[in-house]
């Protein structure tokens, strides 16, 4: 038997792992509808005599904030998606996207600046020749700036 991990990985290229509905917590991830998800709220609910308890979830998309539900038995399988959060420095912006250089030097030019009001306070920081870094979350293949901080 060999020690490796596998994951499952989406058409998009993002990461998933298998994880039980009854297993699900509030402030966890789920995909719903494709869309990787926080829970906000869940409630288990008991049906009839041999039905399963079933799982009400409430949740919002981590990129968009538009909130999906769900509902599904205890004992079935949804995917969780691999999010994560990494910091930047940013270093340039141009033609509306930001210039991005991380701890190890590696730069990446791919990601717009966010739109109305985070984009402008990120612009106004960065024109005043401020320090400014921004945190990007990752999740099933697509990036996004989410926050920003500067100094």
């Amino acid at each position: 038997m060999s020690d490796l991990e596998f994951e499952n990985v989406d058409e998009a290229g993002g990461k998933m792992r298998p994880i039980a509905a009854g297993q699900v917590r509030k402030g966890g991830y789920v995909v719903i509808k494709g869309r990787p998800c926080k829970v906000s709220s869940l409630s288990v609910s008991k049906t009839g005599k041999h039905g399963h308890a079933k799982v009400n979830m409430t949740t919002y998309d981590i990129f968009t904030g538009k909130k999906l539900e769900d509902m599904c038995p205890s004992t079935h399988n949804m995917n969780e998606p691999v999010v994560e959060r990494n910091d930047y420095t940013l270093i340039g912006i141009e033609d509306g996207y930001a210039h991005l250089m991380d701890e190890d030097g590696e730069v990446r030019e791919d990601l717009t600046i966010p739109p109305e009001t985070m984009g402008e306070e990120i612009t106004a920081a960065f024109e005043d020749d401020k320090d400014v870094t921004c945190g990007v979350i990752s999740a099933l293949g697509h990036d996004q700036i989410m926050t920003f901080r500067f100094q």
